[in-house]
């Protein structure tokens, strides 16, 4: 029997329509949709446990996101012919779908919660990502969790000064800015993108502009929900700390707390301090029992205390404006920077703003170093790009190292965003460029300080950036209908506050942004409060990059490869190359160089790599002989390559093998070739004729007198 679907057309802007459809597949999750938007559709399933586990303090939600390649129509490329791990794209996300619905929840939830999303038919004009976010919240709010949705995502573009929500792929290549943001009816909860230095008054427009359309999704996803017959039934249970026992201990501890957090702070006494007072909660309340008569354990009292630390630092901000650390609340911490720190890397520069220190490195490579990119909707390969890497000594955690974690991911792509920008394009600077951003100390926003190291070692590598990039982590506080923006955030007040909103940019505007709120609520004055505020804190940072270098160095690193670009007939690329690379091989191997060879717009591009001068100049007459057409009538040196009866075949170019027959040897009449040349003689050649088909044929006469010798 054919299931019986229901479907939800949504116009969510002027001419576009996206429909998301229930009941018809993956029917055994608590939730599931089909989010189409053109030929791009994206099925999301919301699968919650029955229970949470024993012991659990936290809130369990995992969200996945994957492209397959059937769904364009592709199969994957490697060796394994199929989906592997996630793709950093993937990843990202995931993260951005995670972090719009994760602070909706409430606090207690314990159960595991999985949202996956696919992607089942990839159009070649809507990517996918903004519909898995969609797709997501609709699935949960089916499945009858006790989500605060419903929440949508769109992509909001620029093209000529106009405004375009969910652009084509083509449309989003045209704009100069690339925002994903994600909100509920009431508010917006999540922002990440990159822009052309737009102003903080385009951001907030681009954000007004995006959440007119994400209330028509979500009032389309509580209309589907109604016609499906309202949401499933979900059972669960509340573990929240108790009231009264945060009370108990406000009015107990409370007093330590606020003395505490008013004192001087370094991150390690901090923390030692608090846990100090909660050590002493949980031993003077329970004693030698392991709850108290009420039921409430250790872990229940150190929570309580915490939220005693949360409320007196609120309190602290929004009554003395004053911060845990002593600083003002547009205060950015103390600066202190160095470049050309690595001795053989080709740029290096060391970043630290308080307790968060970034080492970045560059490192410049040729066209072979670029990250191949295989993807369902981008084959695009990247000739820029940043690493990320947060080790656990960074925070003082004696813990395993493994590969990068999502964390790790999000945080690189958003400060390679915040840089590319600048970059130079390959016309101008035809390098391959990698970042790597090493954390060495972190407490509060290593992200923004990747940045400012990246963009230092940029300058230290002597790359051509058009302008320095700064990046700031703000922050936000509400106490008591009081609303306080902090600037350069420590971790705890990331971790107690409402708002964690990184913004980057140049002197002239902005550049990659990342908000998450963790309110109901973000007006637009408050809004436009941050984002000045952090253009203030932004132009403080560049002026102390400026002290530090100011302009690319003029001259690259010794260990750099040099770059040389020879433009060539594209007839000629494959006798660059050779039959199997041969010829480029040889070339790489007797100069000492890399050498790559490609067709762009109708025209061979033969690039050159090479540590010294010499080389360079060697590689480059190399490729030019092989290159040249021989012209008749001119005069050569050629190397005899092989003997037959009928004459010698002698190389007067690279590649270029012309016949030197018998009757033109001498003047006298030639019995045996091998009597008059020898494989590997250099002889005098006269080029008589270049025939259509390509052949040269060669003399050797006007070179020899009428005895046989060569004049």
């Amino acid at each position: 029997m054919q299931p019986h679907a229901t479907t939800q057309e949504i116009e969510f802007a002027p001419g576009k329509t996206l429909s998301i459809e229930t009941g018809r597949i993956a029917k055994q999750s608590n939730g599931s949709v089909v989010v189409r938007l053109g030929d791009t559709m994206v099925l999301s399933t919301a699968t919650l446990a029955d229970s949470p586990k024993e012991g659990r303090n936290f809130f369990p939600l995992t969200v996945d996101y994957r492209e397959k390649f059937a769904a364009g129509g592709k199969v994957p490329g490697g060796f394994i012919k199929r989906e592997g791990r996630p793709t950093d794209k993937e990843t990202l996300t995931a993260r951005l779908v995670d972090r719009a619905i994760r602070p909706l929840f409430p606090d207690g939830f314990y159960y595991d919660t999985h949202l996956v999303n696919f992607v089942i038919s990839a159009g070649k004009d809507y990517d996918a990502d903004v519909l898995a976010g969609v797709g997501a919240s609709a699935a949960l709010m089916l499945s009858g969790a006790p989500f605060g949705g419903p929440t949508a995502e769109v992509r909001v573009a620029r093209i000529d000064g106009e405004f375009v929500i969910n652009p084509t792929i083509d449309e989003t290549e045209e704009s100069d800015m690339d925002l994903i943001v994600a909100g509920r009816k009431d508010a917006l909860v999540m922002v990440e993108g990159e822009a052309d230095e737009i102003s903080e008054d385009t951001m907030i427009d681009a954000l007004d502009v995006a959440h007119e359309s994400i209330r028509k999704l979500c009032a389309g996803q509580q209309q589907l929900v109604e016609k499906a017959g309202g949401p499933a039934e979900y059972e669960w249970e509340q573990h929240a700390v108790p009231e009264d026992l945060v009370e108990r201990m406000a009015e107990t501890y409370g007093p330590r707390v606020a003395e505490h957090i008013r004192g001087p702070y370094d991150k390690e006494t901090f923390h030692a301090g608090i846990g100090a007072i909660k050590d002493e909660a949980v031993d003077e309340t329970l004693g030698d029992e392991s709850e108290t008569p009420e039921g409430y354990t250790a872990g229940d009292i150190r929570d309580a205390v915490g939220e005693v630390e949360k409320a007196e630092m609120r309190k602290m901000i929004v009554e003395d404006d004053r911060r845990i650390d002593g600083r003002r609340l547009d205060e950015v911490r103390d600066l202190w920077m160095e470049v050309g720190y690595l001795p053989r890397v080709h740029g290096s520069a060391i970043f630290t703003r308080g307790e968060t220190q970034v080492l970045g490195s560059v490192t410049l490579g040729t066209s072979k170093d670029v990250q191949a990119v295989d993807e369902v909707f981008d084959e695009e390969d990247k000739s820029f790009y940043l690493h990320y890497r947060f080790p656990p000594f960074s925070v003082g955690e004696a813990s395993f190292l493994r590969g990068p974690k999502r964390r790790e991911i999000g945080h690189g792509i958003l400060a390679e965003r915040a840089l590319r920008p600048v970059i130079p394009d390959q016309e101008q600077f035809p390098y391959t460029i990698r970042i790597n951003a090493d954390v060495m100390e972190s407490n509060g926003s290593s992200s923004m300080a990747s940045v400012c190291a990246g963009s230092l070692g940029l300058l230290d590598a002597g790359v051509p950036i058009e302008k320095p990039v700064a990046g700031i982590a703000m922050g936000l506080v509400q106490h008591d209908g009081e609303t306080r923006v902090l600037t350069d955030i420590l971790g705890q007040e990331d971790h107690l506050g409402d708002m964690d909103f990184k913004i980057t940019g140049t002197r002239d505007g902005i550049t990659a942004c990342q908000m998450d709120m963790k309110i109901e609520g973000l007006s637009r004055d408050v809004l436009e409060k941050a984002l000045n505020q952090a253009r203030e804190a932004r132009s403080e940072i560049l002026d102390a990059m400026d002290r530090t270098l100011s302009q690319p160095r003029e001259q690259l690193s010794e260990y750099a490869p040099r770059l040389t670009k020879l433009t060539i007939d594209p007839e000629h690329i494959g006798a660059v190359i050779g039959p199997g690379g041969k010829v480029v091989k040889s070339l790489q191997k007797e100069t000492n160089t890399e050498i790559s060879v490609d067709e762009e717009d109708g025209v061979g591009i033969v690039t050159i790599a090479a540590t010294n001068q010499a080389d360079a100049e060697a590689a480059i007459e190399r490729v030019k002989q092989i290159v040249a057409v021989p012209e008749e009538g001119e005069d050569y040196v050629g190397t005899v390559k092989t003997i037959r009866d009928f004459g010698a075949f002698v190389e007067i170019m690279p590649e270029k093998t012309g016949l030197l027959h018998v009757s033109e040897i001498s003047h006298e009449y030639v019995e045996n070739v091998e009597d008059h040349l020898s494989v590997g003689d250099k002889v005098k050649v006269h080029l008589l004729e270049v025939r259509d088909d390509g052949k040269l044929r060669l003399t050797r006469k006007p070179f020899v007198s009428q005895d046989g010798d060569e004049e």
